[in-house]
């Protein structure tokens, strides 16, 4: 599927994010509220999928409509994406004690929203927060039960289908910088850069600068169809996102 410009200002005046409307599943976790926080601030309206309404109260600001349904319940999906254009899936397994977390989660649960927005016909485009060392078997976070090996599954399942997509794999992730250092600025590189040896180290990010790479990534022609692995450091040097995009 070839990339809709959705930055043409012929159609949408001087706002870059204009006629957007973003899908977000995995809205109550740690990286999924900073989407939804940095779409509220860019002035997108957010359908944010929860399980359980009761328990997503903090996520009822101006512009972000709560609705209910399951990744891996696919019939709840279809209703819940409603008229939204753009999807954003940051969802994980949060269950280390169960071996069938990351299959279910990371894996068919992506799946199916992946195969309600193909079906839909109206969305431009998928952005799938995973994470740097989904292409090593060998890296640690595989022990808890295979998580990277399906997070690559899902990342497979999202390249075959056909949509505009952009899929982020962050380093370690965090809240808050650590104390006394600055959030440094983000570093951008292309699939199975960081990791074991002889991969670079990698690195840690902030969550909200995930979240601001994810939501540039609407906008930034280079990147469609890209995999980013994305750490962040003050040694380095400060980049635009057109200039990150392009230079993967």
């Amino acid at each position: 599927m070839a990339h809709l410009k959705l930055r043409d200002p012929s159609v949408q005046g001087t706002n870059p994010y204009a006629g957007i409307k973003a899908f977000v599943a995995g809205a109550t976790g740690g990286t999924g509220r900073k989407i939804v926080e940095e779409l509220v601030a860019k002035g997108i309206p957010v359908r944010a999928l929860v399980r359980d309404k009761s328990k997503a109260s903090d996520l009822l600001v101006d512009g972000v409509e709560v609705v209910e349904g399951d990744v891996y319940q696919y019939m709840t999906l279809p209703k819940a994406l409603g008229d939204c254009n753009v999807v954003f899936c940051a969802t994980g397994s949060r269950e280390p004690l169960d071996p069938l977390g990351p299959f279910t989660v990371d894996y068919n649960g992506t799946v199916n929203l992946v195969n309600v927005a193909a079906r839909a016909g109206k969305v431009k485009h998928f952005v799938f927060v995973t994470s740097i060392g989904t292409d090593d078997i060998l890296f640690p976070l595989n022990l808890f039960w295979g998580v990277l090996f399906w997070k690559k599954r899902a990342e497979e399942a999202l390249q075959r289908s056909g949509l505009t997509y952009t899929i982020v794999r962050p380093g370690g992730l965090k809240n808050e910088p650590e104390d006394g250092s600055g959030k440094g600025n983000v570093i951008m590189k292309g699939p199975n850069s960081f990791g074991l040896p002889p991969r670079e180290q990698p690195g840690s990010i902030l969550r909200e600068q995930v979240a601001e790479v994810c939501v540039a990534a609407l906008i930034e022609e280079e990147a469609a169809n890209k995999i980013v692995e994305v750490i962040s450091k003050e040694s380095a040097d400060e980049q635009s996102m057109s200039d990150l995009f392009a230079g993967v």
